[in-house]
């Protein structure tokens, strides 16, 4: 699990079951909290720990467009470093918000809750990183 860095005492914690990380999002992101959990994804993700990504949004009520563009952001760095990403827990009207304002967030696979998105994860049910990958 990843602890409070010095000077962000409220860091999202990143729970790595086997080698899945999952990040549980609750209540509002800040831009240090939003960095610094995409720096912590990325390093956990890169250090060959990781291979997929789980988003839990279940915490969530409201979403705006940095929310939107920062689980866009760690989803590509993701990607990027071979690394699946499934979204999930999704509220219908965080649902409804994101596409408000345009975040459809293409190319990420969401599940209705976490069982589902480790089940996606474990048995290779998403596609391959880089390629077009489906919604469930």
């Amino acid at each position: 699990m990843t602890l409070p860095h010095p000077g962000h005492p409220a860091a999202v914690p990143i729970l790595a079951l086997e080698d899945i990380l999952l990040v549980t999002l609750q209540g509002e992101l800040h831009d240090a909290m939003a960095e610094q959990l995409q720096q912590d994804v990325a390093h956990r993700v890169a250090g060959g720990a990781a291979t997929g990504v789980v988003i839990d949004l279940s915490g969530v009520g409201i979403v705006d467009s940095f929310l939107g563009r920062v689980i866009a952001e760690i989803a590509a760095g993701a990607r990027l470093l071979a690394a699946r990403t499934v979204l999930c827990g999704m509220r219908p009207a965080v649902a409804i918000t994101l596409v408000e304002l345009g975040l459809t967030l293409p190319g990420l696979v969401t599940t209705l809750d976490v069982e589902r998105a480790l089940e996606l994860l474990r048995h290779g049910a998403c596609a391959a990183p880089g390629g077009p990958e489906g919604g469930t």
